[in-house]
Formats: C-alpha cells, structure tokens, sequence
C-alpha cells in the first residue's frame, strides 16, 4: 500500500471515459495506466458506468498490490439515478433516490463494487466525487465514509469538488467539519488557472489535509501540441471554453517558456513544478490528451514526459510569483457551488452563499464578492 506519489495517472486520459481530443484504443489505454515510473492511478466508479474500472483492473492484472497506490471515487449513482445529459448521474444524495439513514449502505455497495471491477480489495484512498451541498455538509455521509476507512475498505478518504471549477467555501467548510477523516482532497490548479483553486490552499495546509491538483495541463495548452487550428470534436469537454482559449493560452505560453527553459524543465514540467511548489500540493494528475493532427505528439511520448519529472523541483518564490501574475485569471468564469453569482433555486452543482458559508468566508479572509465573482463564458466570448 502506497500514499499518492508527485505524479499520477486518471482513467479519464485518452479521451474513452471523458471526451478530450481523440479516443484511444482500450489497449493503448491500458499501458499508460500500467505502473511502471508512474504509480499512483486514479478511477472514478461513473466513467463509463464502471467500465474505467475494469479497464484499470486489467491494466494491474498482474502487479502487486505493494507496486502502485489506488485511489477511487464514488459519489455519482448511475445504478439508481437516471443520466441527466451532459450533466451525468445524480449524486447519491438527491432526495429524490434516498434519504440520509442510507448514505452509509450507498457508499459501501458503491465501493465494493468498485473494488470488484478492479480486482483489488481495498483502495488506499477513496474520494467523495462531485459532493452537492450536502455531500460537503452531511455528518451522515461523512460517518459513511468513515465507515469505509473501519472497514478497511480503504486506507484514506478525501473529498473530490467538480465537476467545473469553484466549491472554494464549501471545501473549506468540509475542511473545517470533517478534517480528522479528510486526508487528501482534489482541486483544479495550474499556472494558467490559479484562482480559484489557490483560495483554498492555506485552509488545507491548517487543516492537514494533502491536495492532489487536476487540470494541470490546462486543457492541453502545456503539452504544447493544442494549437489553434487542432479539430475537436462535438463531444470535446474543452468545447465549454469560450472562443479564442486556445489563442489566449498560447500567448501566455509563450511568456512562460523562457522560465521553464532556464530551469530545464518542458512546459508541463514547469506546471507540475510550480503547483508541487505550493505546501498544500502533494500530487499533480494532469490529464493525457491525444490531439487530431499531424503535429500532435503522442500520448506515450507525454507519459513518459510526465514520468520524468524531476523530483520534487520546487520552484524560487519569485519564479512562483512571476507565473502566476501571467497567468492570472481571476474573475474569468462563474463558479460553481457556493457562490455570489448563483440565482434561483439551489442545483447539484450551484447554491446562493448562506450564513454558514459566509462566516467561512469571514474566517479565512475571503471576500465572496471581490474574490469569488466571475462572469459567465457567454458574457466574454
């Protein structure tokens, strides 16, 4: 059994389970997730409705359990609920499939569920994914997941926010309630998006909890092949971005690249560096993405990249404060979860700030307005 390493490898890369650039071969797949220089992987139970999971059970057939470090999520139900487009499976906690008295049954099916399409008996951590309000608040659903850790049906717990950026209050909150059972929590962070996941840092540091950080890539800016006239599909998550991202990214690309060239390091590298640079953050999971084109690289050539990175190269202050003064994006999109900018009723993955958030707010010295505020994409394109 192992802790999360610097790096790690998600089923949701080569585009079969979540839709970015082109759709690998299961095989192709299957040796990526292999561990061999990477050994830390990441499943989520609703990929594929189970079927990442038995991907990365063939992809560890044969290793042993000592070799790499397993880390699941669960928390959407597509067993019960019923697929609502592009916005997925309900989370386990809509009233309308249960109540609080069966989180714990809930959670323990979907776990030993997920165990068995893998083949393993255990996770060394198991993430809450994509929580609703509840999720982040719910003694109920929290005394489930700590059922789970008495089980031994997993080492550590943690807390996974998505599936857009934002939840920054309500991470803190879970920080703040359930933190003696929060060990490892996942959040968007890289050069070019550092707010707002960097809202939450210092609650992590002072609540013990390590942070494995996703999206590092930028949608596939930092591997240096997403070029302004690459094809993307109709499915392409990347689709929700508004026009000229991709333009926009490469400029700015193109300002960090003396940085990393200085300190030997590929741009991926320096966004995996600069992130690990950060105390909270323990783990970068960067997604591989196979882009269309004859100029893109191949999705081996970027593992093997990723596999290399020096370790633990942690960055000067000053370099830390250059990078993220280019790429700050304050402001640049509405946020999800508790936010200033939500109206109507509450959804899954979008609520009004209440007293509880704001005292939150008040105690870690975020001002909800000023620094949780952003337009919607349509307003910018």
């Amino acid at each position: 059994m192992r802790d999360p390493g610097a790096t790690a490898i998600g089923t949701w890369s080569g585009g079969r389970f979540l839709h970015f650039g082109q759709a690998i071969e299961e095989d192709r797949l299957i040796e990526l997730l292999r561990p061999n220089g990477i050994d830390t992987v990441l499943t989520a139970d609703a990929y594929g409705q189970g079927e990442a999971d038995r991907v990365l059970g063939r992809a560890l057939a044969g290793h042993s359990r000592e070799d790499y470090c397993l880390i699941g999520a669960v928390g959407h139900d597509f067993y019960e609920g019923e697929r609502d487009g592009p916005r997925g499976f309900p989370r386990f906690t809509d009233p309308s499939l249960r109540g609080a008295d069966a989180y714990a049954d809930y959670l323990r099916s979907a776990t030993e569920r997920s165990l068995e399409r893998i083949g393993v008996d255990s996770f060394d951590l198991l993430l809450l994914h994509n929580p609703d309000r509840i999720g982040y608040r719910s003694d109920a659903v929290w005394e489930g997941m700590a059922e789970l850790r008495e089980a031994g049906l997993t080492r550590m717990c943690g807390v996974a926010p998505g599936p857009a950026n934002g939840f920054t209050l309500d991470l803190i909150g879970c920080f703040e309630r359930f933190g003696e059972l929060i060990d490892w929590a996942m959040i968007i962070l890289n050069p070019m998006e550092p707010w707002p996941g960097e809202l939450c840092l210092e609650a992590a540091e002072a609540n013990d909890v390590r942070l494995i950080t996703r999206v590092v890539d930028y949608g596939g800016i930092f591997w240096d092949d997403l070029l302004p006239d690459t094809q993307m599909g109709p499915g392409d998550h990347r689709a929700f971005r508004p026009d000229g991202w991709i333009e926009a990214g490469r400029e700015k690309l193109e300002r960090l690249r003396p940085i990393g060239q200085r300190l030997g390091l590929t741009p991926m590298q320096l966004a995996c560096s600069w992130n690990l640079s950060r105390a909270a953050v323990h783990c970068v999971v960067p997604t591989l993405v196979q882009e269309v084109g004859a100029h893109a690289r191949s999705i081996e050539e970027k593992r093997s990249e990723l596999a290399s990175l020096p370790a633990r190269a942690v960055l000067e202050d000053d370099d830390v404060a250059a990078i993220r003064s280019i790429g700050d994006n304050r402001g640049c999109m509405a946020l999800k979860g508790a936010s200033p900018d939500h109206e109507g009723d509450e959804r899954p993955d979008g609520w009004s700030i209440d007293a509880d958030a704001a005292a939150i707010a008040e105690r870690w010295s975020i001002d909800p307005v000023g620094d949780l505020h952003g337009e919607p994409a349509a307003a910018r394109a």
